[in-house]
């Protein structure tokens, strides 16, 4: 069981400063300017050749990724709020501007702009998402307090089978 809180640690967006990326049509990342690559925790070159994905926090239902892409191949400009995962595990949220970039009319790639989202509509997005990942029967997150003791004991058990504790939760669960 992790128990160091890393996902919890949230990165704000400047409010003045523009998230900028551009992908192939498959999603690729091709450009990435700084801000992108000191709020993500990545360097620009960490970034270039990277599926944009690597960025995908676990609490992002796939609905919304689904409709992004539609958008995009649509040829129509995707916006909403994305929570993405930081190198370290840490996150940060961002209201997104998706659209093709094209050269004598073809459609050529994608680009990005990101910017600043405030906490309350940060709170209201993760809550939506939260109930969107349960409707859709997604992993759900649940944040609990337990004793030392059963914590403990969780922990051992999960050792003795050599698996990790989640998993022997898991196990645990499916066999009731």
């Amino acid at each position: 069981m992790d128990i160091s809180y890393d996902m919890f640690i949230e990165t704000e967006v400047p409010k003045d400063e523009l998230i900028i990326s551009r992908t192939d049509l498959n999603g690729i990342i091709t450009y990435a300017n700084e801000t992108f690559a000191r709020i993500s925790g990545y360097t620009s070159e960490d970034l270039i050749g990277k599926p944009h994905s690597v960025l995908r926090h676990p609490d992002m239902p796939s609905r919304v990724f689904k409709e992004l892409w539609e958008t995009i191949k649509a040829g129509k400009t995707w916006s909403g709020y994305v929570k993405n995962l930081r190198k370290d595990r840490g996150f940060y949220w961002v209201y997104a501007e998706v659209s093709g970039v094209y050269k004598n009319g073809k459609l050529i790639e994608y680009k990005s702009m990101r910017g600043f989202v405030p906490k309350d509509k940060r709170i209201q997005m993760q809550k939506l998402y939260d109930k969107i990942r349960l409707e859709d029967k997604e992993k759900v997150r649940e944040i609990s307090y337990i004793s030392f003791d059963v914590y403990y004991k969780i922990v051992t058990k999960a050792k003795q089978e050599n698996i990790e504790p989640s998993k022997w939760l898991e196990k645990l669960i499916k066999s009731i």
